[in-house]
């Protein structure tokens, strides 16, 4: 009998004949990039070091697009939003300890926000293994264990031959919902090594789905379609599942509102009449939230800014839809169904009945005009300009990034974001200095739109140096840097505090000068002149940089 997984292992007389011939000059180096084409990556990012030079020099013989960053952190910090806008794994090479290290803040944040990042550092050669016995330089002790708090799965390779396994296996690992980031680690003489293995070909890494039960999905289903007042809070799994079709769909066919956390920002049509929006950070949602019978929690874990900073304390039944299994049910009780959120909700909307509710749409625009009140009582009228600005000049399908700004804080509760995996921020860890590197990950994804990147003049600090990588590879990224003369937010949470802040002013250049240093073209604008500059600049080819020195206040939060 022949069975066809038989006529799949069964190589051509060609494969054959070019298996049994390799070229010659091969190496540890090439077997990395050859599996990546295997695989499917098309685009790599990184920034080359001592023992990782193989990898490095096998680019050149590959097919593979390289863009390559200043500082590893921000080649992680792009690689994270190449993930987030293709859901394709972004391969990140980096060499052997401070190299791999300095990449720490970022796979934090694509761990957090489920970014896939297929991460593959070198190693000092193989005899040094163990730590400190032969004084390598970058040498560690251990490591894999800087890595493993922080990523999915940590694979380690010894010899040549395990290169293209342990590389599919990572990438099976970061696409495998909750997507996140995952390890790789080489040791320089394995990947200088001569090779006569084949060349690498067709990999098979088909990422496990992660399915949910069809009695937890009978009972949801129950559940929703015999509730007085459901509610959906669309959390970032419901994003990067693309799902967000299937979430309107079952909105729709039981009437049920939805807010989206801030990191699920366009899962579902701001202006839609069931959108309660973004706005956690109010008692008025809060309250709404908790008056809940049923309420329908989707790839989120209710975490401290989905939460209200854990205030939040539902007196209804509570389902939860999550693929990352340690955040089911870790905040709040309730029936967890463990389950990627596309394939959930299109078990529900198979199963869910129809329920009709006219007053639900009069329920939101209540809750939301106790919001708008309570917000224009505090007299923030340039805050909601600028970032009615910033939304007038941005292309509606163009993708936004944000770094962690009083500007970005507003965003994150008062931005539309008009399409879904537009728009995105480094809420998930919270770490400086994501918009600017992330944005050019996403211009090498799609070179073809404008790409916003928003900073404050702190934040902005720790990308200055990606100026030269914005100019070297022409990348569609217009940087929005507000110049408040410090870290803002930080500045009010110590005003607050204590009275006074500390620690939070700064000496910054003249960002405009600077960024034409580097060949970037650079705006000085007022609040006045914002979206005509803004829109100016999205609207050109290539990098440029816009500056609005402006103080912003950040909006009073109730968590009471």
């Amino acid at each position: 009998m022949t069975h066809d997984h038989d006529l799949v292992l069964r190589p051509t007389a060609a494969q054959t004949e070019a298996a049994l011939n390799p070229p010659a000059g091969r190496n540890g180096g090439d077997l990395v990039v050859e599996t990546l084409q295997g695989l499917g990556a098309t685009t790599v990012f990184g920034l080359p070091g001592q023992h990782a030079l193989g990898m490095f020099d096998a680019l050149r013989r590959s097919s593979l697009n390289y863009v390559g960053l200043r500082v590893e952190n921000n080649a992680g910090f792009a690689a994270d939003a190449y993930g987030r806008i293709t859901g394709e794994a972004a391969p990140l090479l980096l060499s052997t300890g401070p190299g791999a290290l300095m990449s720490l803040a970022a796979l934090q944040e694509a761990a957090a926000a489920s970014a896939p990042v297929l991460a593959i550092g070198s190693q000092v050669p193989t005899a040094g293994l163990g730590g400190g016995r032969h004084g390598y330089l970058h040498e560690l002790r251990d490591q894999q264990a800087s890595f493993r708090d922080i990523v999915k799965s940590v694979h380690t390779v010894r010899t040549a031959s395990q290169i293209p396994s342990a590389i599919a296996a990572a990438w099976e690992s970061a696409l495998t919902a909750p997507h996140g980031p995952v390890w790789v680690e080489i040791p320089q003489d394995v990947l200088l090594a001569e090779t006569t293995l084949p060349v690498v070909t067709a990999m098979d890494a088909t990422p496990e789905d992660v399915v949910p039960r069809p009695e937890l999905t009978a009972v949801a289903a129950h559940l929703l379609s015999t509730a007085t007042r459901p509610v959906i809070v669309a959390g970032g799994g419901v994003v990067r599942s693309d799902a967000s079709g299937k979430l309107r769909a079952l909105a729709e066919r039981i009437d049920a509102p939805v807010v989206t956390t801030f990191g699920g920002k366009g899962a579902f049509p701001w202006e839609h009449p069931l959108s309660l929006q973004s706005w956690l950070e109010d008692r008025h949602t809060t309250d709404f939230l908790e008056s809940a019978d049923v309420l329908l929690v989707v790839g989120s874990g209710l975490g401290e800014l989905s939460s209200n900073y854990h205030t939040f304390a539902p007196r209804g039944r509570v389902i939860q839809i999550e693929a990352d299994l340690g955040k089911l049910e870790s905040n709040h009780a309730g029936l967890g169904i463990h389950a990627d959120a596309r394939l959930a909700l299109s078990a529900l909307l198979e199963t869910v009945e129809e329920r009709r509710d006219p007053s639900a749409a009069d329920a939101v625009r209540e809750v939301l005009a106790k919001v708008g009140d309570r917000i224009a009582a505090q007299e923030l009228t340039l805050e909601q300009q600028i970032l009615a600005y910033v939304r007038e000049a941005l292309p509606d399908d163009s993708p936004s990034f944000w770094d962690m700004t009083i500007l970005a804080y507003w965003a994150w509760s008062a931005f539309d974001a008009r399409r879904p995996n537009t728009m995105h921020s480094a809420q998930g860890a919270g770490g400086l200095g994501y918009g600017f590197p992330a944005a050019l990950g996403a211009a090498a994804a799609d070179p073809t739109r404008p790409v916003l990147a928003v900073s404050g003049d702190g934040g902005a600090m720790y990308s200055i140096a990606e100026l030269a990588t914005a100019r070297q590879y022409d990348l569609p990224v217009t940087w929005l840097i507000v110049d408040d003369g410090g870290y803002g937010i930080l500045r009010e949470y110590m005003t607050d505090a204590f009275g006074r802040a500390t620690a939070t002013e700064l000496a910054r250049p003249d960002f405009v000068a600077l960024a034409e240093s580097f060949g970037v073209p650079a705006t000085r604008t007022t609040p006045g002149t914002l979206a005509e500059d803004l829109a100016k600049a999205l609207a050109q080819p290539g990098p440029s940089v816009v500056v609005l020195p402006a103080l912003l206040r950040m909006f009073a939060p109730t968590h009471l």
